[in-house]
């Protein structure tokens, strides 16, 4: 069942959510884009995690035994689960967290590309998103992982453009 503005709206037993679009359709130019995407970043809730993380994966068969109520993301594959868990190990692969939280209704399409985009062109680094769903609370949110050596330089970066004064390149 659909509402007026086009959100589903899914009934419940307890009670009656009517959730967003998922996923908006934008055509606009290059230039458009980059306008509603600078705007969207000022209206997100940002939060930089703080410590750092690591993957960590177990088989499909171990998850009951291995998954960690402190992961911020399982995801898989066919054959192993992939959890990102706080590590200080010096030989995991750490990352520098920061997560994304976007008003409801936000047309926050293109904002990963652009933003990863945005970070290989400043620092030569690439990132991994990982992207949840919180109805309560928006809708999709986002985490960001980048190396651990460039996360407060990144931070600070990405503090920036939420406050409307980020390099524009």
């Amino acid at each position: 069942m659909h509402g007026s503005r086009g959100e589903r709206i899914i009934a419940g037993p307890l009670k009656l959510l009517r959730c967003q679009p998922v996923v908006n359709i934008s055509l606009e130019t290059v230039e458009q884009s980059e306008r509603r995407l600078r705007r969207i970043i000022t209206e997100a809730r940002l939060q930089t995690l703080p410590g750092t993380w690591a993957f960590q994966e177990f088989p499909l068969s171990g998850f009951a035994q291995s998954a960690r109520g402190d992961a911020l993301a399982l995801v898989r594959d066919d054959t192993v689960w992939s959890q990102l868990v706080p590590s200080d190990d010096s030989d995991d692969d750490l990352f520098g967290v920061f997560r994304f939280h976007f008003p409801a209704g936000a047309d926050n399409s293109g904002f990963v590309g652009w933003l990863a985009t945005h970070l290989k062109q400043r620092f030569g680094t690439g990132v991994f998103v990982t992207c949840g769903q919180n109805s309560a609370d928006g809708g999709i949110f986002d985490y960001w992982g980048v190396p651990a050596v460039l996360a407060q330089t990144v931070f600070a970066e990405v503090r920036a453009l939420v406050e409307g004064r980020g390099d524009s390149r």
